[in-house]
């Protein structure tokens, strides 16, 4: 025998054999008895002899579910818990318990069964199968998929209707191309379900949108597999226009936090902040200007993780950057970087004799905006500019808002819940006039309505954004205290 096959002989024996995936299952049910045993009964006998663990949630049923449960469990050989929530959860509220059940016991794999039966189980394998495979995070069954099948198996009409428009209406938002986003039969990789914030989820219907929005927004891999439609005399607990309301509300805030729009929960923002590549962005409007400017010494006050300083210093332009923090890769893009608190004023290592100094969408930021413009004034080299970029609180989103009374912070945009002042062009007028500066040009640009088309590829939908955009700059161009997203300015020393 050679050394080689010694070895390799040596390293067989002693490895460790493939832990298979544990694969678990949670069975949702309210108000189930006339259904439960035969639902689980259905279930596959190659599944069941190799599923790790079946968790039936009932949530505060109004019948015996619970007993019928318990009475199942002790003749059958599945590897079955039965538990009875004491309050009801919601459709939603009994996922996230059953989620995180799965995640504290240790599955790779949990599978969403109703109790109703609505789902047949003699498909589950074929749900589990692409995630035992690694070929997605998610596996949903679709009666969408083979087309007829869902009216043949007696989907009523106007719900096969709502829930083809609907589902349009989500891909076209969402950016997705999913044949049906209502199926409620789903199989998730754990690891998934562990990376998202489940918790902030809706405890009523929609929790199966905002999951999918949450696994897209992840960038998690989604898959599809034709399931049969089965409508029994199981008894329909879901209001058809407050879901289809819920989940229009869903995917449009979906939408408007990609566009900075979106609620954001409250505090200390220290995520980078988003490149805006296009020439009509306030990166683009300070681009031109530093790109039209001699190389020299430039300071990026707020410089985030230094993508946009990596493109300034392609200008042959030297850039110090300055953040609150100190983000991943900034180093590699800035020729210097330092980290400090805007709120303290620049630092004494921050030097000066800057050409120019860059401050997008800072000064909002920080409690005193005219001590720290007027530092930036003193560091300037003799002739040198402050490049400026502040969103207009005179934009027509937070005027209607604060009008009709429902004022609140966003994620991002205008009333971005980092923003401690807010500024119209009048008042930021008087700030200048206030730190003995004096404006060399003045632009403003639109809303980011080209948000709306990133990250897809529906081209009718980037068509449509693209077009809304123009239709945006011109009116930001004819009326820009009222259509101005964000305000720019080239300032020097009085």
């Amino acid at each position: 025998m050679t050394n080689s096959a010694l070895a390799k002989q040596t390293a067989d024996v002693s490895a460790e054999p493939a832990t298979e995936p544990r694969v678990g299952v949670l069975v949702v049910a309210y108000n189930a008895a006339g259904t439960l045993v035969q639902t689980l009964s259905r279930l596959p006998q190659s599944f069941a002899r190799t599923v790790d663990h079946i968790m039936v949630c009932d949530d505060a049923s109004s019948d015996n579910t619970y007993e019928i449960g318990l009475r199942f469990k002790n003749g059958s050989h599945l590897p079955l818990t039965v538990v009875r929530h004491e309050k009801n959860l919601g459709y939603g509220g009994n996922q996230k318990a059953g989620y995180q059940w799965a995640i504290e016991h240790g599955l790779d794999i949990v599978v969403l069964l109703h109790g109703d039966g609505q789902y047949a189980p003699e498909h589950i394998e074929d749900l589990v199968q692409p995630l035992l495979d690694g070929e997605a995070d998610a596996v949903f069954g679709s009666r969408m998929l083979e087309r007829g099948s869902a009216l043949s198996g007696g989907m009523p009409l106007y719900k096969y209707l709502g829930n083809k428009v609907l589902t349009k209406f989500e891909n076209k938002l969402a950016g997705l191309d999913l044949s049906e986003w209502h199926s409620g039969y789903r199989a998730y990789r754990v690891g998934a379900l562990a990376e998202l914030d489940l918790s902030s989820y809706s405890d009523d219907f929609d929790f199966d949108t905002e999951i999918i929005l949450g696994l897209h927004d992840k960038g998690m891999r989604i898959g599809e597999v034709p399931i049969p439609t089965y409508y029994g005399d199981e008894i329909c607990y879901v209001n058809g226009m407050k879901y289809a309301q819920d989940v229009i509300r869903d995917v449009i805030s979906f939408r408007l936090n990609k566009m900075g729009l979106g609620d954001g929960s409250h505090g200390l923002d220290t995520d980078a902040y988003d490149l805006k590549p296009s020439p009509h962005s306030s990166h683009g409007v300070l681009l031109d200007w530093l790109g039209r400017a001699k190389p020299g010494r430039v300071l990026d006050v707020g410089c985030s993780d230094g993508k946009f300083a990596a493109l300034v210093r392609a200008h042959g332009h030297h850039v110090t950057g300055v953040d609150l923090v100190e983000h991943e890769g900034v180093s590699e893009r800035v020729d210097a970087f330092i980290q400090a608190d805007l709120n303290a004023g620049l630092p004494s290592e921050t030097g000066g004799g800057y050409d120019l100094i860059v401050a997008g969408d800072v000064l909002e930021h920080v409690i005193d905006p005219e001590s720290l413009l007027s530092d930036l004034r003193d560091r300037l080299s003799e002739g040198g500019e402050v490049l400026i970029s502040i969103p207009n609180f005179g934009h027509w989103y937070p005027r209607g808002r604060t009008a009709v009374g429902r004022f609140d912070y966003d994620q991002r945009g205008p009333l971005d819940q980092g923003h401690v002042r807010f500024f119209t062009r009048r008042s930021f007028g008087r700030l200048i006039e206030a730190c003995d500066m004096k404006v060399r040009e003045t632009r403003a640009v639109g809303s980011p309505i080209d948000v709306l088309g990133r990250g897809s590829d529906n081209t009718r939908l980037i068509q449509v954004a693209e077009r809304a955009a123009v239709v945006d700059r011109a009116a930001t161009k004819a009326w820009p205290t009222l259509f101005g997203y964000q305000f720019l300015y080239r300032l020097e020393r009085a």
